[in-house]
C-alpha cells in the first residue's frame, strides 16, 4: 500500500483514487446531512453500488448520466439503470469483473435491497459488498449488512488489507458486532461507516475502536468526512 487515496464522503460513500482512476462507492449526496460536496463535484470513472436503497444508490443516476462512467452493481440494479440509459457492468454474488485495471468481486451482505427511487417497480436483487483489488491492495466495502459467519470465508479467499464496515445498528451491525466482524475479516486497517448520518444510527466510533482492540490487531482508523487518507 502507499499510492491509494481513500476519502470518506459521509454515510457509506467513499471515493478511491489510484493510478489515475477514480472509483465512487454508494454516492448518497443529496439528502445526506453530513455531505460537504454536491453530485456535480464528482468525475468518477466507475461507480460501485452495493444495493438499491436511496441512501446507497443515491445520486448514481445523475452522476453516471453526466459523466458517462460505468456503474458496477448487481444484475437487477443494472437492468434498472440501463432502462435510464446508463452504462452498467452487472454482476452477482461471487462474481468478478475487471474495469480500468481494477478487480471488483461481489460478496454477500445480509440486508434488503429494494430500489426505493423506482417505486418498487424494479426488483433490487440482493444486497452486496465489494472486494476491490487495486494492484496488490484489497479493500473490502461491506455495504449494509449484519454480521455473518462467511466473513471468515471472505478473509480466507480475498485477504482484505482494509475492511470498511457499518456500525450504525438498527439497519446494520452495531459497533460491537462490527468488531467481531473485523476479528473474522482479519484486515490490517478497519474503518467504520454508516453511522451518525441520522439519529437512528447514532454511534460513538470509539466504542468500535475499543471493541476491536480486544479481539484484533487491526488498526482502526476513524475517518473525518472529506479528509483523505493514504493507504
Amino acid at each position: 500500500m502507499g499510492d491509494i487515496r481513500l476519502t470518506w464522503l459521509g454515510h457509506s460513500c467513499f471515493q478511491i483514487d489510484a493510478a489515475g482512476i477514480t472509483v465512487l462507492i454508494d454516492p448518497f449526496i443529496i439528502g445526506n446531512p453530513t455531505a460537504t460536496v454536491q453530485p456535480e463535484d464528482f468525475e468518477p470513472d466507475i461507480i460501485a453500488v452495493t444495493h438499491g436503497h436511496g441512501d446507497h444508490l443515491g445520486d448514481t443516476a445523475s452522476i453516471a448520466k453526466r459523466t458517462g462512467c460505468t456503474v458496477v452493481c448487481i444484475h437487477e440494479i443494472s437492468q434498472y439503470l440501463k432502462s435510464k440509459g446508463i452504462k452498467t457492468s452487472g454482476m452477482n454474488i461471487g462474481g468478478r469483473v475487471e474495469l480500468e485495471g481494477i478487480l471488483f468481486t461481489m460478496t454477500d451482505a445480509r440486508h434488503s435491497s429494494s430500489i426505493d427511487e423506482s417505486g418498487w417497480s424494479f426488483d433490487g436483487g440482493r444486497a452486496a459488498g465489494f472486494v476491490i483489488r487495486i494492484g496488490g491492495t484489497s479493500i473490502y466495502h461491506a455495504g449494509d449488512t449484519g454480521i455473518f459467519g462467511d466473513m471468515e470465508l471472505i478473509a480466507k479467499l480475498y485477504h482484505p488489507d482494509v475492511a470498511i464496515v457499518p456500525i450504525g445498528g438498527r439497519y446494520t451491525m452495531d459497533a460491537r458486532d462490527a468488531a467481531i466482524a473485523v476479528e473474522m475479516l482479519n484486515p490490517k486497517i478497519a474503518i467504520p461507516m454508516h453511522y451518525n448520518t441520522f439519529d437512528v444510527i447514532s454511534q460513538d466510533p470509539n466504542v468500535f475502536k475499543n471493541c476491536v482492540s480486544r479481539v484484533s490487531d487491526a488498526n482502526v482508523v476513524i475517518m473525518e468526512i472529506d479528509s483523505p487518507i493514504i493507504l
